[in-house]
Protein backbone atom coordinates (compact mmCIF):
# COMPACT_ATOMS: atom_id res chain seq x y z
CA UNK A 1 0.00 0.00 0.00
CA UNK A 2 1.43 3.29 -0.48
CA UNK A 3 0.12 7.08 -0.09
CA UNK A 4 2.19 8.39 -3.31
CA UNK A 5 5.36 8.82 -1.65
CA UNK A 6 6.14 6.54 0.88
CA UNK A 7 5.68 2.98 0.89
CA UNK A 8 3.60 1.64 3.96
CA UNK A 9 3.80 -2.15 5.39
CA UNK A 10 2.88 -3.98 8.19
CA UNK A 11 5.75 -4.61 10.26
CA UNK A 12 7.17 -6.92 12.98
CA UNK A 13 9.74 -4.94 15.16
CA UNK A 14 12.57 -6.24 18.15
CA UNK A 15 12.12 -4.88 20.82
CA UNK A 16 15.94 -3.91 21.14
CA UNK A 17 15.05 -1.21 18.60
CA UNK A 18 14.78 2.57 19.98
CA UNK A 19 18.01 1.94 21.75
CA UNK A 20 21.32 3.60 20.94
CA UNK A 21 23.84 1.40 19.21
CA UNK A 22 26.06 0.40 21.44
CA UNK A 23 29.09 0.66 19.63
CA UNK A 24 28.29 3.78 17.23
CA UNK A 25 26.10 5.49 19.99
CA UNK A 26 23.47 6.35 16.82
CA UNK A 27 19.65 5.64 17.16
CA UNK A 28 18.20 2.82 16.22
CA UNK A 29 14.77 2.61 14.87
CA UNK A 30 12.61 3.48 11.72
CA UNK A 31 14.15 5.10 9.36
CA UNK A 32 13.52 9.14 9.25
CA UNK A 33 12.94 12.01 6.92
CA UNK A 34 10.85 15.09 6.32
CA UNK A 35 6.89 14.95 5.59
CA UNK A 36 5.38 15.76 2.49
CA UNK A 37 3.48 18.81 3.47
CA UNK A 38 3.73 21.12 0.56
CA UNK A 39 2.97 24.91 0.77
CA UNK A 40 4.08 24.64 5.03
CA UNK A 41 7.67 25.69 5.14
CA UNK A 42 8.76 22.23 5.88
CA UNK A 43 12.59 22.10 5.06
CA UNK A 44 13.74 19.59 2.62
CA UNK A 45 17.23 18.95 4.37
CA UNK A 46 17.64 16.07 7.32
CA UNK A 47 18.95 19.05 9.91
CA UNK A 48 16.80 19.15 12.84
CA UNK A 49 14.93 16.08 12.26
CA UNK A 50 13.45 14.53 15.72
CA UNK A 51 15.22 11.32 17.12
CA UNK A 52 12.81 7.73 17.01
CA UNK A 53 13.54 8.56 20.81
CA UNK A 54 11.26 11.79 21.47
CA UNK A 55 8.38 9.53 20.01
CA UNK A 56 8.96 6.41 22.06
CA UNK A 57 9.42 8.39 25.29
CA UNK A 58 6.07 10.77 24.21
CA UNK A 59 4.13 7.49 23.93
CA UNK A 60 5.39 5.72 26.93
CA UNK A 61 4.48 8.71 29.37
CA UNK A 62 1.64 9.62 27.37
CA UNK A 63 -1.76 9.07 29.49
CA UNK A 64 -4.62 9.22 26.97
CA UNK A 65 -4.11 8.77 23.29
CA UNK A 66 -6.45 9.82 20.80
CA UNK A 67 -7.60 6.69 18.43
CA UNK A 68 -9.46 7.60 15.44
CA UNK A 69 -11.37 4.28 13.52
CA UNK A 70 -13.61 4.25 10.49
CA UNK A 71 -16.95 2.94 10.73
CA UNK A 72 -18.10 0.49 7.66
CA UNK A 73 -19.95 2.96 6.22
CA UNK A 74 -17.04 5.45 6.31
CA UNK A 75 -17.56 7.86 9.04
CA UNK A 76 -14.80 8.30 11.32
CA UNK A 77 -14.85 7.91 15.06
CA UNK A 78 -12.08 9.18 17.64
CA UNK A 79 -12.46 8.47 21.94
CA UNK A 80 -9.89 8.96 24.21
CA UNK A 81 -8.26 5.59 25.67
CA UNK A 82 -5.60 4.59 28.25
CA UNK A 83 -2.90 2.78 26.75
CA UNK A 84 0.32 1.17 27.12
CA UNK A 85 3.24 1.50 25.18
CA UNK A 86 5.70 -1.54 24.30
CA UNK A 87 8.47 -2.40 21.98
CA UNK A 88 7.38 -0.07 19.16
CA UNK A 89 3.66 -0.98 19.76
CA UNK A 90 0.32 0.96 21.05
CA UNK A 91 -2.01 -1.77 23.35
CA UNK A 92 -5.23 -0.38 24.22
CA UNK A 93 -8.31 -1.73 25.18
CA UNK A 94 -12.16 -1.42 25.46
CA UNK A 95 -15.23 -3.89 25.43
CA UNK A 96 -15.40 -6.09 22.34
CA UNK A 97 -18.84 -3.97 21.67
CA UNK A 98 -17.61 -0.82 21.82
CA UNK A 99 -18.10 1.14 18.42
CA UNK A 100 -14.02 1.81 18.73
CA UNK A 101 -13.77 -2.03 18.28
CA UNK A 102 -16.34 -3.41 16.69
CA UNK A 103 -14.83 -0.90 13.65
CA UNK A 104 -11.39 -2.57 13.87
CA UNK A 105 -13.12 -5.74 13.82
CA UNK A 106 -14.12 -4.72 10.21
CA UNK A 107 -11.47 -2.10 9.23
CA UNK A 108 -7.93 -2.64 11.13
CA UNK A 109 -6.57 1.23 9.93
CA UNK A 110 -6.10 3.32 13.17
CA UNK A 111 -4.63 6.93 14.26
CA UNK A 112 -3.29 7.74 17.16
CA UNK A 113 -2.93 11.05 18.45
CA UNK A 114 -1.42 12.37 22.16
CA UNK A 115 -3.36 15.28 23.42
CA UNK A 116 -0.85 18.32 22.77
CA UNK A 117 -1.37 20.07 19.57
CA UNK A 118 1.99 21.69 19.88
CA UNK A 119 3.82 18.47 20.85
CA UNK A 120 2.78 16.48 17.94
CA UNK A 121 2.74 12.81 17.77
CA UNK A 122 0.69 10.94 15.53
CA UNK A 123 0.54 7.31 14.65
CA UNK A 124 -0.52 5.70 10.84
CA UNK A 125 -0.96 1.82 10.99
CA UNK A 126 -3.31 -1.74 11.79
CA UNK A 127 -4.89 -2.46 14.95
CA UNK A 128 -5.63 -5.91 15.91
CA UNK A 129 -7.38 -7.87 18.96
CA UNK A 130 -4.45 -9.35 21.11
CA UNK A 131 -4.78 -13.03 20.29
CA UNK A 132 -3.12 -15.41 22.71
CA UNK A 133 -0.20 -13.44 24.12
CA UNK A 134 2.19 -15.23 25.39
CA UNK A 135 2.91 -14.35 29.42
CA UNK A 136 6.17 -13.00 29.29
CA UNK A 137 4.02 -9.92 27.42
CA UNK A 138 0.55 -10.50 29.64
CA UNK A 139 3.32 -9.88 32.59
CA UNK A 140 5.10 -6.49 31.71
CA UNK A 141 1.98 -4.97 30.21
CA UNK A 142 0.67 -5.68 33.87
CA UNK A 143 3.65 -4.09 35.60
CA UNK A 144 3.68 -1.09 33.19
CA UNK A 145 -0.27 -0.50 33.52
CA UNK A 146 0.41 -0.84 37.40
CA UNK A 147 2.99 1.78 37.58
CA UNK A 148 1.36 4.01 35.42
CA UNK A 149 -2.33 3.80 36.66
CA UNK A 150 -2.17 2.74 39.68
CA UNK A 151 -4.36 -0.15 38.38
CA UNK A 152 -3.39 -3.52 36.58
CA UNK A 153 -5.87 -6.00 34.70
CA UNK A 154 -5.31 -9.67 36.09
CA UNK A 155 -3.63 -11.86 33.32
CA UNK A 156 -6.55 -13.77 32.22
CA UNK A 157 -7.79 -10.21 31.18
CA UNK A 158 -5.53 -10.23 28.64
CA UNK A 159 -6.74 -13.47 27.27
CA UNK A 160 -10.44 -11.96 26.69
CA UNK A 161 -11.67 -10.09 23.71
CA UNK A 162 -11.45 -6.22 23.83
CA UNK A 163 -7.07 -5.71 24.29
CA UNK A 164 -6.21 -4.17 20.91
CA UNK A 165 -2.45 -3.57 19.39
CA UNK A 166 -1.44 -0.80 16.97
CA UNK A 167 1.26 -1.73 14.79
CA UNK A 168 2.37 1.65 13.39
CA UNK A 169 2.86 1.94 9.63
CA UNK A 170 4.24 5.42 9.60
CA UNK A 171 4.27 7.90 12.31
CA UNK A 172 4.47 11.81 12.47
CA UNK A 173 6.01 14.09 14.92
CA UNK A 174 6.82 17.80 15.84
CA UNK A 175 7.56 20.39 18.88
CA UNK A 176 8.65 23.29 16.43
CA UNK A 177 6.56 23.04 13.56
CA UNK A 178 7.68 23.13 10.34
CA UNK A 179 11.29 23.24 11.71
CA UNK A 180 11.59 19.88 12.88
CA UNK A 181 8.39 18.12 11.27
CA UNK A 182 9.60 14.30 11.20
CA UNK A 183 8.06 11.72 9.12
CA UNK A 184 9.05 7.90 10.11
CA UNK A 185 8.50 4.89 8.09
CA UNK A 186 8.90 1.48 9.15
CA UNK A 187 10.24 -1.26 6.80
CA UNK A 188 9.82 -5.11 7.29
CA UNK A 189 12.20 -6.48 9.47
CA UNK A 190 12.22 -3.39 11.80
Amino acid sequence: MTDGRHTMSTTKRSSKKNRADRETGQETGPKASRPHMPGYGVPKDKKGLLPWSHVTERMAEAQNYWICTVSPDGRPHTTPVWGLWLDDRLYFGGGPQTRRNRNLAENPAVCVHLESGSDVIILHGDAQELRAPDRSLVTRLIEISQKKYGYAPRPEDYEAPGTCVLRPRWALAWKQFPKDATRWNFQEGD
